[in-house]
């Protein structure tokens, strides 16, 4: 059988960990591509947000808080990862990438 290597690929991420500071850095990533990517749901206040729902090219995905919001590389997606996920898949970039 076939097998294949995952290109190395350079992401853009935000930990959501529910603090106004994380939603406002994630709303500028997603508002800098000219969208508007995700809703706040129920109208409660932004502070101490356990989840967000993020749109995504297959439909609103709920990211709890922990998750990482990836900008993806095909369309400017974006799309809720799980921490543990995140990590097995992604190392932080220890030099700036243009």
């Amino acid at each position: 059988m076939p097998k294949y290597r995952k290109k190395p690929v350079v992401i853009e991420a935000i930990e959501f960990d529910g603090t106004l500071d994380s939603v406002s850095k994630i709303d500028d990533m997603i508002r800098a591509t000219g969208q508007y990517g995700f809703c706040r749901g129920d109208g409660s206040t932004i502070e101490g947000r356990e989840f967000l729902n993020i749109k995504t090219l297959e439909g609103t995905m709920r990211a709890d808080k922990g998750d990482f919001i990836i900008k993806g590389v095909y369309k400017d997606e974006f799309y809720p990862c799980k921490p543990e996920i995140f990590w097995k898949t992604y190392e932080e970039e220890k030099e700036e990438v243009s």
